[in-house]
C-alpha cells in the first residue's frame, strides 16, 4: 500500500458513533409497525451499514416499492423520535488529530442525507469533513460507487485514499474501488468477517488509527 495517503473516509455508524442499539431498536419498531414476524437482534444487526432500501430487501426480500417506502418511513419515524446516540469516546480527538496533520476527511454512510445532517449537527462535526456521501444519493455499499464519487469530488486517487469501517460492506466497497482499508472491531461485524477482506489492519477502535498510521509511515 502506498504511503501517499491524503484522504481518509470513515463509515459513520459503528465506526465513529456508537449507534448500534438505536438502529436495532428502530428496526424492531419498524418491523412491528408493519405487522411482520419478530426478528432476532442478530438478524437486524447484520444489515447495519447498508442503505435502508437495501436493508429492507435483505430483511424482507421480494417486496414491492410500496412496501419498501412504508418500511423506510416507519424507520425514519422511530429514528427521529429516539434520543439519539453518542460518538465513541475519542472519535472527535481522532478527527482533530488527522485534520491537524493535513489529511482530507470524508464520510461514506448507509444513512440518508437527512439523518447524517442531524447527527453532524448534534455532534458539532458538520465542518469536519471535506466530502460526504449517503445511501439515498448514490448506490449503497458494498458497491464502490459511493467511494468513487467521494474520491472524484476531492480529486484523490484510490492509492491516496483510505477507507475506515466496521463492516464487511465497508471493506468490500474499498476493495472494489481500489482504496486501502482499515477495519475496526467496534461495530457489528466480527474480526473474522472483516479479515476475509484482507484489511491493512484490524483495530479495536478508531482511536487507535492515528498511532497505527504513524507507525505504518502514513504520517509525514
Amino acid at each position: 500500500m502506498s504511503s501517499d495517503i491524503q484522504f481518509i473516509v470513515f463509515d459513520w455508524d459503528g465506526t465513529l458513533m456508537d449507534s448500534e442499539a438505536q438502529i436495532v431498536s428502530c428496526l424492531h419498531g419498524s418491523i412491528a409497525d408493519l405487522g411482520l414476524a419478530p426478528m432476532s437482534d442478530h438478524t437486524v444487526r447484520n444489515v447495519i451499514g447498508l442503505g435502508l432500501r437495501e436493508a429492507v430487501d435483505t430483511l424482507v426480500p421480494g417486496r414491492d416499492d410500496e412496501f419498501r417506502h412504508a418500511f423506510v418511513e416507519a424507520y425514519r419515524k422511530h429514528w427521529f423520535a429516539s434520543d439519539g446516540s453518542s460518538l465513541f469516546a475519542g472519535s472527535r480527538e481522532v478527527l482533530d488529530t488527522l485534520r491537524a496533520q493535513g489529511f482530507l476527511l470524508g464520510i461514506a454512510t448507509g444513512k440518508a442525507r437527512r439523518g447524517l445532517i442531524r447527527v453532524l449537527e448534534q455532534t458539532g462535526l458538520t465542518d469536519y469533513f471535506d466530502a460526504t456521501r449517503c445511501a439515498d444519493e448514490t448506490v449503497s455499499k458494498p458497491h464502490p460507487q459511493m467511494l468513487l464519487e467521494l474520491m472524484d469530488e476531492v480529486g484523490m486517487s484510490a492509492r491516496q485514499t483510505l477507507m475506515v469501517g466496521d463492516t464487511e460492506y465497508d471493506m468490500e466497497m474499498a476493495t472494489r474501488a481500489g482504496a486501502g482499508k482499515v477495519a475496526v472491531r467496534s461495530g457489528v461485524h466480527s474480526e473474522e468477517r472483516l479479515s476475509r477482506h484482507a484489511p491493512l489492519v484490524c483495530l479495536d477502535a478508531v482511536t487507535e488509527l492515528p498511532a497505527w498510521m504513524s507507525a505504518a509511515g502514513f504520517v509525514k
